[in-house]
């Protein structure tokens, strides 16, 4: 998978793991299980409206708080395709990749995008065309081990494929 296309679903500053994925439901690692509660604290509705292939786009600090990789794997396992946003949490990064989850650094998109704008990522070129807007702006590619990583759905499968 070298490119994701979906409709956009818009958040702001500071989105932390525990409104991603709420304390009260990591008693739970089923993917599935977590995905019907993801977002939940900041958008009631965000499992009815997400659709598999959305993009999810958020501005500074997406990810901050616990270190939990509950978090990725809903955000996943809910259908979105790939997450953009102007920065990450370290931690949310790692682990995000570690499971599979694209994510893209783009201040430019992050700001110009709205939510309901359909989107086009090529994980290659790092390219983010926003379709609805006819505008194109530039994020951070992955590196090819990286992307290498991505498209086996994890850390743990391309390792157990090496």
């Amino acid at each position: 998978m070298n490119e994701a296309k979906g409709i956009v679903l818009k958040y702001g500053d500071n989105v932390d793991t525990d409104v991603i994925i709420p304390a009260r439901y990591l008693n739970s690692s089923d993917p599935a299980e977590l995905a019907t509660h993801c977002m939940e604290d900041i958008d009631k509705d965000f499992v009815n409206k997400v659709k598999p292939g959305d993009v999810m786009v958020a501005t500074k600090n997406f990810g901050c708080g616990s270190s939990r990789e509950h978090a990725p794997i809903a955000i996943k396992a809910s259908g979105i395709s790939c997450v953009i946003a102007e920065t990450f949490a370290r931690i949310f990064y790692r682990n995000a990749i570690n499971i599979g989850l694209p994510i893209i650094e783009c201040k430019e998109a992050s700001e110009k995008i709205e939510a309901g704008d359909e989107v086009m990522v090529d994980f290659d070129s790092g390219l983010i065309t926003n379709i609805t807007k006819n505008e194109t702006y530039k994020g951070q590619a992955f590196p090819a081990f990286m992307q290498k990583i991505i498209d086996k759905g994890g850390l743990i499968n391309y390792i157990n494929e090496k």
